[in-house]
């Protein structure tokens, strides 16, 4: 409405082409003022000119087109140019004791106007009393708004993962036996992003046990990354994927003799370089497993020593991924969170599953106890036992009858001869060979014999 109605004052004007076409908020009035003057007339110009001093153009007395929009006037010049003298500056305010002290309280909360800020703070200059009140009150409100980590929660990128997978599923879903070693890789790569050179080098000192006594290998973080590379290998090998370790020749196919060989083929101690290898491998694992189905869980992982199927090597993947997070995070002081519920019971079954492989071969070495009775026999395949009850509580938790007296038996509730109660983490440690099985915070009822015998087992689950 604006613009028609410049326009309708305009056309509705005398056709005058010697009037001068002026769009300013008083051209009517100049144009009314002004007196028909001649165009040679060197005042003509200044006539034209706006308030700021500046010409409209070249031609001020040239009228746009009949569907030009009216020029938009220049913008008024800022104190500063017009040599104008400045404004006075605001006077600080003035006020006594008493409402400065009742100002105190708003100030701390950083509600005070400006004026008020500085005098208040000119005053608690000299004014000891005002001054420790003044910091009392900051302390309170530095209690109102606790101070938050940083850091970011270690679920948040599973959380994200499973609302983006509620609204659209994956089309070549992560098998579920794969999810731990992926999410435990993930976990620990976000732990590694922001290391300097320092944290690489920080000294690592890696437990397990070897037979009944505590064993250990000092390495740093770099040289921990070149560990689970080279074990997490043995899985790509199974898979048909390339083996880390190159032309490097293992003196044994173990999990230890593999990184013993890496580490000594190394002409410099490993550094943060071995952290794309290490990342890129755990992506390939995952996407392999992920492409191939869930058909290959079957498939035959050779460990040295032993074999699992691919579904419990990857679960033994992701159990060591995490312990090793733990020694690096404890190697540099930062804070490392057990894995989430649903995973850590995937692992803790793994080891309540083998557990009775690993007390039969101690019975066989002499470490472990012989079933009791006359006979001393084991007890024969699919036939029910004498058994432990393994109870895992909290995160992860469950109930598990481990059978003692023979790898193919059955566990049996009606032979439960003790009962061990464990915290999740506390017995994924002591299978790690983090916590020695004396030392763990077991409740433990029932024969002792047979509770040392698996709190032994568990023990000797670890492994470099």
């Amino acid at each position: 409405m604006n613009g028609a109605g410049r326009f309708e004052a305009y056309d509705n004007d005398d056709n005058d082409d010697d009037k001068p076409y002026d769009d300013s908020p008083h051209g009517g009035a100049q144009h009314k003022d002004q007196e028909d003057n001649d165009p040679a007339d060197p005042n003509r110009e200044a006539d034209g000119m706006n308030s700021s001093g500046d010409g409209d153009d070249q031609h001020p007395s040239t009228k746009p087109e009949p569907d030009r929009p009216p020029r938009i006037p220049l913008p008024r010049a800022s104190v500063e140019d017009t040599g104008r003298p400045l404004p006075d500056a605001v006077p600080p305010l003035v006020l006594d004791h008493r409402v400065l002290k009742s100002l105190l309280g708003a100030w701390a909360l950083a509600a005070c106007s400006p004026q008020e800020t500085a005098a208040v703070e000119e005053h608690l200059g000299g004014c000891g009393s005002c001054a420790d009140e003044a910091l009392r009150l900051r302390e309170a409100v530095g209690l109102l708004h606790p101070s938050e980590s940083l850091d970011l929660d270690p679920s948040l990128r599973a959380r994200v993962l499973a609302g983006c997978l509620e609204r659209r599923p994956p089309r070549i879903p992560v098998p579920a036996w794969a999810t731990p070693y992926d999410a435990e890789t993930a976990r620990l790569d976000a732990l590694l992003q922001d290391f300097g050179d320092a944290e690489w080098h920080a000294p690592v000192r890696l437990r397990w046990f070897r037979g009944d006594e505590p064993t250990s290998r000092r390495t740093t973080v770099a040289g921990v990354i070149a560990h689970l590379l080279t074990v997490d290998g043995l899985v790509a090998v199974a898979l048909g994927l390339a083996d880390p370790m190159g032309e490097v020749a293992a003196d044994r196919a173990t999990p230890s003799g593999r990184t013993e060989a890496y580490w000594r083929a190394s002409h410099y101690p490993p550094t943060r370089a071995v952290r794309a290898p290490w990342r890129e491998q755990s992506h390939d694992l995952v996407r392999t497993v992920s492409f191939t189905g869930g058909g290959t869980g079957r498939l035959s992982v050779p460990y040295g020593d032993f074999e699992l199927p691919l579904h419990d090597a990857m679960l033994d993947r992701a159990f060591e991924t995490w312990v090793h997070a733990e020694d690096i995070a404890d190697a540099v002081d930062y804070p490392y969170e057990p894995p989430s519920g649903s995973d850590l019971h995937h692992m803790v079954d793994l080891a309540a599953r083998m557990l009775p492989t690993v007390l039969s071969a101690r019975r066989q070495a002499g470490l472990a106890s012989p079933p009791p009775g006359p006979q001393r026999h084991l007890v024969p395949a699919g036939e029910p036992g004498r058994s432990l009850r393994l109870e895992i509580e909290g995160s992860g938790g469950g109930q598990w009858l481990i059978p003692l007296d023979s790898p193919a038996a059955v566990g049996s509730a009606e032979h439960e001869v003790a009962h061990v109660a464990l915290d999740g983490a506390e017995f994924c440690r002591l299978a790690a060979g983090h916590v020695p099985p004396e030392e763990a915070a077991a409740g433990q009822v029932g024969d002792r014999t047979a509770i040392r015998d698996v709190l032994f087992a568990a023990a000797s689950l670890s492994r470099m």
